[in-house]
């Protein structure tokens, strides 16, 4: 593995189980394990897995003017954010196509930003940027603090027994300061899969003790490590966008399908002015979810074609292990963004048919709302 590249604190945890380690937003990172894509998105499916995503990039915003920083920069309504509460946003150009999709904690006296680890210097320049303007103390804290994912049906029955609170008490998009196996841990309600589960934030130094630790509190309940391929394909299966393939700095939030967290009424941010510029007028093109019903396998770059003309490009696809097609996420003409709409996919020459469908493609998640 190249040097230049950077190194989670578990990647000698993924070398000792064999993971194959490919280059990811600048890191290290395992793709798949011995166990295979397969395999690890069933255990999610099924029973569990557990993530490394210390690539993640954490920004601490404290001071008097922190609420009025989030509220700049972010398009959802930071204000309605409870402490204890997390809120899933996006940062935008002020032509209001997205700079990163964020998650926002709400700490008693601070703000946590949770960025992707592809735009941490790009996020880091222009939140820096914006709160120039405000009675504000940034701090990044991505090198400090390791992220592991713990994500399944069985997920709660794992972390209990090492919990210092009832992860019970932990709800959807909620949030606690506890101890998992005597680690401090910020203990989330979140996660990237469509199951239940957690995202845990410690320490980095200690991220490979409770790495360990959890895999063998969890082994009998069938917990396994996982990798980068199921996290894409377990998201996929859900619709949920990635940035860099589905949400980029030229979409806007309302093209993206973002416009549920795009609170335009909620006063001044960066982008406000186009996007309800844009809203007034009407999007002229948008990301939708995409079912195969022929056979092909949906991949970034093919072409969404109707009546032999091109009317649109697939930006993420796989076939779903779960339901056995074809499944993507594209960008298409409005007039041709309603669920039902059959469309085809070009998959290298062949047209591949597929229908519009809204996600997500999964419905049967055990996530507790």
């Amino acid at each position: 593995m190249s040097d230049t590249l950077k190194l989670t604190p578990l990647d000698n945890e993924h070398v000792a189980l064999g993971g194959k380690m490919v280059p990811f937003a600048g890191y290290s990172m395992p793709v798949q394990y011995p166990s295979g894509i397969k395999a690890e998105h069933a255990a999610v499916r099924e029973a569990a897995g557990l993530f490394d995503v210390s690539h993640m990039g954490e920004f601490l915003v404290r001071g008097p003017q922190a609420l009025d920083l989030v509220q700049r920069i972010s398009v959802n309504d930071a204000s309605k954010i409870e402490i204890g509460q997390a809120q899933y946003s996006a940062m935008c150009l002020e032509t209001g196509c997205v700079i990163d999709d964020l998650i926002i904690y709400r700490f008693p006296d601070y703000y946590m930003l949770v960025v992707n680890a592809a735009n941490l210097a790009k996020d880091w320049a222009w939140v820096s940027k914006q709160a120039a303007d405000f009675d504000v103390e940034l701090e990044d804290a991505s090198d400090d603090t390791a992220l592991l994912a713990l994500q399944g049906p069985r997920a709660r029955e794992i972390l209990r027994p090492l919990a210092s609170l009832d992860v019970d008490d932990v709800k959807y998009y909620r949030f606690a300061e506890g101890e998992v196996a005597g680690i401090p841990a910020v203990i989330s309600g979140t996660g990237y899969t469509g199951e239940d589960g957690f995202e845990l934030y410690v320490p980095s130094d200690s991220a490979a003790e409770l790495w360990r630790v959890l895999l063998e509190q969890g082994r009998d309940a069938g917990l396994i490590p996982a990798g980068l391929g199921a996290r894409d394909s377990l998201r996929l299966e859900v619709g949920y966008a990635l940035y860099g393939n589905d949400l980029d700095e030229n979409h806007t939030t309302l093209e993206s399908g973002l416009g549920w967290v795009t609170k335009i009424d909620k006063g001044e941010f960066v982008g406000r002015d186009a996007l309800a510029t844009q809203k007034e007028a009407g999007v002229t093109r948008r990301l939708v979810g995409l079912r195969l019903t022929g056979k092909g396998f949906p991949r970034p770059g093919y072409n969404v074609v109707l009546g032999g003309e091109v009317v649109g490009r697939v930006t993420s696809g796989t076939v779903s292990p779960t339901l056995g097609y074809g499944v993507a996420l594209g960008y298409v003409p409005v007039e041709l963004s309603k669920a039902g709409t059959e469309v085809q996919v070009d998959a290298r020459g062949r047209l591949v048919d597929a229908v519009v469908q809204r996600p997500p493609f999964y419905t049967e998640g055990s996530i507790k709302r």
